[in-house]
């Protein structure tokens, strides 16, 4: 750790003014990784310490854009980890088809600029229509959230480049998005989804009787306490019977193990009893 990260005192002073003027809470973060962080956005603009970045963003609000997007890893794919998503159709999207109810909800916690909402999407589509029941898709509605606002107004735009789809089935880009690059996202994808913006461990309820819900490579970043809170906030959100879709590289541990089933512990598929 350099002289410039052991600066405690400047530390909380600049955390505690990205959570006054921007509403993030960095104390719900692993330390290590948002000293990190934090540190690459100040080597960038050439801050000296904690509270010179301070008043760099004083002076310049902008940087307040940059430095939330890399403390929120806005780092995603359309169909990223394909294995995954396949899961997801085969062990998931059957079982809550056949379910008689007149809404099917889905809430993509932590959608990024909206890569895996519209992958959601995508996927409901393909699936009805293997089925002929294109005239049913009406019933799933699709919530996505982001903390990060320029990653929600690029979520509506949804439009990506090229290498945005280096993990999707080939059918996935000419079916459901433009021609021509940057590919958009086609209005019947877009009519499945809305984009909100919603910080995960906030003091309002999360929103309820979800039978779906994705949170893919987020909670990695968390810290335990906050880790095992968003985990109890997932399971109150979903109806019973609901499932949870965690990152490759995450799980459900501690005392919010007990509130979940095992569905796929390979493609981290839970679901709630």
């Amino acid at each position: 750790m350099s002289d410039v990260t052991r600066d405690e005192t400047g530390f909380l002073e600049l955390t505690g003014k990205i959570e006054r003027e921007r509403g993030f809470r960095a104390t719900n973060y692993k330390d290590k990784c948002l000293r990190r962080r934090i540190a690459v956005r100040m080597r960038a603009r050439g801050a000296l310490d904690y509270l010179d970045y301070c008043r760099l963003l004083d002076g310049d609000p902008s940087e307040y854009e940059r430095l939330l997007d890399a403390l929120t890893v806005n780092v995603t794919k359309v169909f990223r980890n394909p294995d995954a998503w396949a899961a997801v159709e085969r062990e998931v999207l059957g079982v809550l088809w056949d379910r008689a109810t007149p809404t099917l909800n889905c809430w993509v916690a932590g959608c990024s600029s909206g890569e895996e909402a519209y992958t959601l999407a995508a996927l409901w589509h393909r699936f009805a229509a293997v089925r002929a029941e294109e005239h049913r898709l009406g019933r799933v509605r699709i919530l996505a959230s982001d903390i990060d606002p320029e990653s929600l107004a690029a979520a509506e735009r949804g439009a990506y480049r090229p290498d945005a789809f280096v993990e999707a089935p080939v059918d996935i880009r000419t079916r459901y998005f433009s021609a021509a690059p940057p590919h958009v996202a086609s209005a019947e994808l877009r009519a499945l989804v809305r984009f909100e913006r919603r910080d995960l461990l906030q003091e309002a309820p999360p929103p309820g009787n979800m039978h779906l819900i994705t949170c893919r490579n987020v909670i990695i970043y968390f810290d335990r306490a906050s880790q095992d809170a968003l985990l109890r906030r997932f399971h109150d959100a979903l109806a019973p019977g609901g499932f949870l879709v965690l990152g490759k590289v995450e799980t459900v541990l501690g005392p919010s193990r007990a509130l979940f089933e095992v569905v796929d512990h390979r493609q981290r598929i839970f679901r709630r009893p």
